[in-house]
């Protein structure tokens, strides 16, 4: 019988090793939308990261607008709703609601 355990163990292993050589896979981090405020309103993370926002309130709609990229307004985040964004650039990113433009926040990516 061949011992073929170190042949199915090798490429895992070498995967394994291979993406802690690479660096971080992406990472995601959730803002809440409650009390008509981002939460956190600035947060740092690493380009290529994912930022999801929920809107937890329980009957305002609110959007997350990046106004200064240029960007037409989205669609309105309705109680429950999420919004995702992944950021490929490095960069200060403002953003703001739209129907409540006291509503900021900042992501930045490094």
């Amino acid at each position: 019988m061949k011992n073929t355990a170190g042949k199915i163990l090798f490429p895992i292993i070498l995967l394994f090793f291979g993406s802690l050589a690479t660096g971080a896979e992406p990472g995601t981090t959730q803002v809440d939308i409650i009390k008509f405020k981002f939460t956190p309103a600035e947060i740092t993370i690493h380009k290529g990261d994912k930022v999801v926002w929920t809107n937890k309130e329980k009957r305002q709609y609110h959007s997350v607008w990046f106004e200064a990229l240029g960007e037409p307004e989205p669609d309105y985040l309705f109680p429950g709703d999420s919004y995702e964004r992944v950021f490929p650039e490095t960069g200060d990113f403002p953003y703001r609601c739209g129907p409540h433009p006291e509503m900021t926040g900042v992501v930045h990516v490094k």
